[in-house]
């Protein structure tokens, strides 16, 4: 069975084919710098060689169109038609309380999804797009949603409530569901897998840097806290949301930029993160990173805060779990910033942690960054979401 795994975030597609039998990639890509000057469309097929290629992408159903074009090209593509592909899985970001696994979609599934999707407006709509976009051009063939917040749904009432009045929870589902669950899930398990030890005896601590960004406390294999809250907003600082803030900033920045609520709201979603604290240099870490080497103050300003808001809650998640066994980087930040990394294990000497600081200079691959003695395991482990989701269509069409 050849599975389609489509990944929208808020600036990126990835996708893959794959093969359900052998767990092989057929052909991958990803779409960068979505609705961001630069974008650029990168394809491999299995065994070939990788091609990119600079397109503008101005929103999300032009990122669609372009993968298409890259799994059917006559030279390069990975299939000759679409009816190839038997079944497409969708990372679908929130799935509230509706939906605590995966499903097949359809049309009741769709409207469930869009009745949440004022909790993820920059993903669950990009997600959206992404599912029509595929209907559209594969009437007929299956399609699954997985959902980021499923994995959060193991949590204890005191970690996803928040001090607000208990009858906003009851009549409004007013809690903490967390997102990345996919990634978080299947990072804290592979790291048992590296580690030799069995996945429900440790406690990992899981920090899904990119351009949205968020770290998880895995304890026995269950998700007990997770930095994001009932939207992708709260949490981290990330590329362009604020993270955690103080709620009467909204009523302050109103006053005195005379904007409504919505207008606020989109500054907290579109121009913060390290995007707003850069001066508006960019949200991408790569271009940050650049800025941080020619020392301009912007960028060095973005970086130091958001690696300091890493360290923050892995302090309070090791508290959570009364200790922590390892400590996992993924995501585009998390695999490829040696700079975020270092910045965020130098503050943890408290729990023994000890970064070697040769082997933390590796990017994008498996690999230990902490000492032989140091008390923590320390791992750079790249998130596999693309698998995890095909594994869960090819069950449920199955």
């Amino acid at each position: 069975m050849k599975i389609l795994v489509i990944n929208c975030g808020s600036s990126s597609l990835k996708f893959q084919l794959i093969d359900s039998e052998s767990e092989a990639v057929l052909g991958k890509g990803l779409c960068e710098r979505i609705g961001i000057d630069g974008s650029v469309i990168s394809f491999t097929p299995a065994g070939g060689d990788k091609i990119v290629k600079e397109e503008p992408m101005p929103d999300h159903n032009k990122a669609i169109a372009l993968v298409i074009e890259a799994l059917t090209d006559p030279a390069t593509g990975v299939v000759k038609e679409l009816s190839e592909i038997d079944a497409v899985g969708h990372r679908i970001v929130h799935g509230g309380e509706a939906f605590t696994k995966s499903v097949i979609i359809d049309d009741q599934v769709i409207r469930a999804i869009e009745e949440v999707s004022d909790l993820a407006p920059l993903h669950n709509p990009a997600n959206l797009i992404g599912v029509r976009a595929c209907e559209k051009a594969m009437p007929g063939v299956p399609m699954v949603a997985v959902f980021d917040t499923a994995f959060h749904q193991t949590m204890p009432e005191e970690a996803y409530l928040y001090g607000l009045p208990y009858r906003y929870y009851e009549q409004y589902k007013v809690r903490r569901y967390g997102f990345h669950g996919t990634s978080h899930a299947y990072v804290s398990a592979r790291a048992a897998e590296i580690i030799g030890k069995p996945y429900d005896s440790l406690k990992t601590i899981v920090c899904h840097l990119g351009n949205g960004a968020s770290v998880s406390a895995v304890k026995n294999g269950r998700c007990i806290d997770t930095s994001m809250g009932l939207t992708p907003l709260e949490g981290l600082i990330m590329g362009t949301r604020s993270g955690d803030i103080d709620p009467s900033v909204i009523d302050y920045i109103s006053g005195k930029e005379h904007k409504d609520l919505k207008g606020v709201m989109t500054v907290l979603n579109k121009e913060s993160g390290v995007y707003g604290l850069s001066g508006d240099i960019s949200s991408d870490f790569r271009d940050l990173e650049a800025g941080y080497n020619k020392k301009d103050p912007g960028a060095i300003r973005a970086i130091h805060c958001f690696a300091y808001h890493v360290t923050k809650y892995v302090g309070a998640y090791a508290a959570a779990m009364n200790g922590v066994d390892c400590i996992c980087f993924t995501a585009g930040v998390g695999e490829n910033s040696p700079l975020v990394r270092k910045y965020v294990v130098e503050r943890l000497g408290y729990l023994g942690a000890k970064l070697d600081e040769a082997a933390n200079e590796s990017r994008g691959k498996e690999v230990t960054i902490s000492t032989p003695d140091s008390a923590v395991r320390i791992m750079v482990v790249p998130t596999n979401e693309e698998l995890a989701i095909a594994r869960d269509t090819a069950a449920l069409v199955k």
